[in-house]
């Protein structure tokens, strides 16, 4: 944290600017020993200079330069910004020269984790951050967003507030019993107080759902013996001819992917190989691709003919999707009904047409009843979708188990209060209250280096 660390923070490329960043004790006086213009060290923080970046008398780029003096900077040290013309070469020669005169070159995302590690950002909005920067649709920037402002992390250090309120009264019980005027915490009293922490986890995560849903989209296969028309499907719904289609059986034999957005929700659409008994060893292969995606599915879209009978591969594939989110799409709706679907389970069934797109609107509309995508649209978006919080919440909610379970024992407090501290600690790795150098390490490894 001593050093200061220099990176390009944006894309390397051709461009109207790029942009690099220096953070660091030592930021403003290293960058004004090779920029050609006002004293930076002597200018007022937050304030644009213009000059040149010179070095061995030599000319190097015309640039404007962003002086910020900590603490009220991105990582609450001084930061200074060089807006450099978007050229590669350009670009590079300047942070060469930051190196040789004593920066340092960031490692990924280590900005951002000098911002957490000097309390300006919490591990939450630290990795908002990143979600933030992957955000590919303008629902899962609102989650990011709303996670970076914090809204996220207040839920969790709000429960660390009831939890140290409990810890500390039954610590004070114990240790001074003979205080008669101080609040006794009671057995009764722990079992109510557990059961709103427990609920408030459970809300936690059953709305990590949702939001899985707007971070991640619906994981949705497309399925059915070969020839039924899954790839001209996948087009249809793409609107592109991203998948080969012929007559011929057996044609796909790989997994094809695409995604659409469906009320700003990601349809991430996958076109399986047919599934069928096969000797061909290749198709085989697609096969067991195409099951294997069956069972990891959000969203299963079973495709039948209209003008053929079910056959025995039809139902089977009816039965091992009975389980799961199906929609049954029956093609080819413009020729003569041969299928007899008085015999299917599920309401779910629409009929189309993929040569004329007839029924794909009526598709779409389904996939957003069945997912109540609607609701979406009026979310405040305080949604914990992050993989390591959320493991981190349901080892919480399985510890408050426990202690209902221990007070039906009738454990004594003293006992009780382990597993509290348990949830405290835990709920603390969540927010970065606590942590390990090696989970830090990990987790800002992946973002950007400029970042």
């Amino acid at each position: 944290m001593e050093d200061t660390i220099a990176s390009i923070a944006t894309s390397l490329g051709v461009g109207a600017i790029s942009i690099i960043r220096v953070s660091g004790d030592n930021a403003i006086k290293i960058v004004n020993k090779i920029f050609k213009g006002k004293d930076l060290e002597s200018v007022r923080s937050h304030t644009i200079h213009y000059g040149h970046i010179v070095y061995d008398g030599e000319t190097i780029d015309e640039v404007l330069v962003t002086v910020m003096r900590a603490p009220k900077t991105y990582t609450m040290e001084d930061v200074v910004e060089i807006n450099c013309h978007g050229g590669i070469s350009s670009t590079n020669k300047v942070l060469e020269i930051l190196f040789l005169n004593g920066c340092r070159s960031a490692e990924a995302g280590e900005f951002t984790k000098r911002a957490f590690l000097n309390g300006r950002i919490d591990l939450m909005q630290a990795e908002a951050v990143a979600d933030l920067i992957n955000s590919e649709t303008e629902k899962e920037r609102k989650i990011a967003i709303n996670g970076l402002e914090g809204n996220s992390s207040k839920l969790i250090k709000k429960l660390r507030q009831k939890l140290i309120d409990i810890i500390s009264n039954i610590e004070v019980n114990i240790d001074y019993p003979e205080y008669e005027d101080i609040y006794e915490v009671t057995k009764a009293d722990l079992e109510k107080e557990i059961k709103e922490i427990k609920s408030s986890l459970e809300n936690i995560i059953k709305e990590s759902e949702d939001g899985k849903i707007i971070k991640d989209g619906i994981k949705t296969v497309i399925v059915g013996r070969p020839n039924v028309g899954k790839s001209s499907l996948l087009n249809r719904l793409l609107d592109s001819n991203k998948a080969i289609v012929t007559d011929i059986p057996g044609t796909t034999r790989d997994i094809v992917e695409g995604s659409i957005l469906i009320s700003g929700i990601k349809l991430n659409i996958i076109d399986t190989a047919g599934i069928r008994e096969t000797s061909d060893k290749v198709e085989q292969i697609g096969v067991s691709k195409s099951i294997e995606a069956l069972n990891t599915a959000d969203l299963v879209l079973l495709l039948l003919n209209n003008n053929e009978i079910l056959t025995q591969e039809d139902l089977e594939l009816i039965k091992k999707t009975e389980e799961k989110n199906t929609i049954i799409v029956i093609n080819k709706n413009d020729l003569e009904e041969k299928i007899d679907i008085s015999n299917l389970k599920s309401s779910n069934i629409i009929y189309i047409n993929t040569i004329e797109e007839d029924g794909i609107d009526n598709l779409k509309e389904k996939i957003k009843n069945m997912f109540n995508l609607e609701k979406f649209e009026t979310s405040n978006y305080n949604y914990i979708t992050n993989t390591r919080q959320l493991s981190k919440i349901k080892e919480c909610l399985k510890i408050t188990l426990d202690i209902e379970q221990g007070l039906k024992d009738n454990l004594d407090l003293d006992i009780l209060e382990i597993d509290l501290k348990n949830i405290w600690n835990t709920l603390g790795l969540v927010v970065g209250e606590s942590y390990e150098e090696e989970l830090l390490d990990e987790l800002f490894s992946k973002f950007c280096v400029g970042k």
